[in-house]
């Protein structure tokens, strides 16, 4: 190897890796909680909008996507009735936001009024807050029923990801490219924002569908045997038996 080589290339490594390393450290301080107040997350992003003023007509700041850490530094009431949370966003920006679409662990039944949300939510809405949840309150007594019906959301959308899944990959480019056809299925793109929320899925190769892998339902029959979900979570579990890569 040429020695010049290295002393050339040694400035462009440092850049691209101070890079990379900036990249990281700003992804990392944008899900840092913000510091000020009390932990609160955003879980209804039809009622997140920051203004600067406790109205409904105040002036609108930004809107603050689900799943984003606020601090709450404050509280009043609106004349309209409504209880606005003063927050802190990040160290630079505040405002004023409906307290109804933010949950806290350390607000008493926060977790029955988040358990209400997520059984009223339908597809990946219902999977994003279910996991907001199981992030959340670790130790609720609801967690369980939210285990379950984060698993069966989790089942009910590899139904659709199989059937888009077949529908928008080419088989006849698959065979071309000798790669795996399974592989394709595993490395559709429909499958990255439920990776996101922490749902694995496993690929039945002979029916060509996604089966959710169960890992909620083994939760519940680890954590809690003795719960009402169990009998069902040893169903699912029964269910999908050896599903994977068969």
């Amino acid at each position: 190897m040429n020695p010049h080589f290295f002393r050339q290339t040694r400035p462009t490594i440092l850049l691209i890796s101070l890079a990379c390393f900036l990249h990281a450290s700003a992804l990392a301080k944008g899900r840092r909680p913000p510091a000020g107040g009390r932990i609160a997350i955003v879980v209804d992003e039809r009622l997140s909008a920051l203004r600067i003023r406790p109205e409904l007509s105040g002036k609108l700041l930004q809107r603050i996507s689900r799943g984003r850490f606020v601090a709450i530094t404050g509280q009043t009431r609106s004349r309209e009735g409504i209880v606005f949370c003063r927050v802190n966003v990040t160290r630079r920006t505040h405002g004023w936001i409906q307290c109804d679409a933010l949950i806290s662990k350390m607000r008493v039944g926060d977790d029955e009024r988040l358990l209400g949300l997520v059984k009223a939510s339908e597809d990946f809405d219902r999977i994003a807050r279910a996991r907001i949840f199981l992030d959340t309150f670790t130790q609720s007594r609801l967690r369980p029923t939210v285990l379950m019906l984060f698993g069966e959301a989790a089942e009910e959308a590899a139904v659709r990801l199989s059937r888009d899944a077949s529908r928008r990959l080419n088989e006849a480019e698959m065979n071309a490219s000798g790669a795996p056809q399974f592989s394709y299925f595993l490395n559709y793109n429909g499958l990255d924002r439920y990776n996101r929320q922490g749902i694995r899925f496993v690929f039945d190769r002979g029916q060509k569908k996604f089966h959710y892998d169960g890992a909620s339902w083994r939760e519940i029959m680890r954590r809690y045997p003795r719960s009402p979900e169990a009998d069902e979570a040893r169903k699912r579990l029964d269910a999908i038996g050896n599903t994977q890569y068969r």
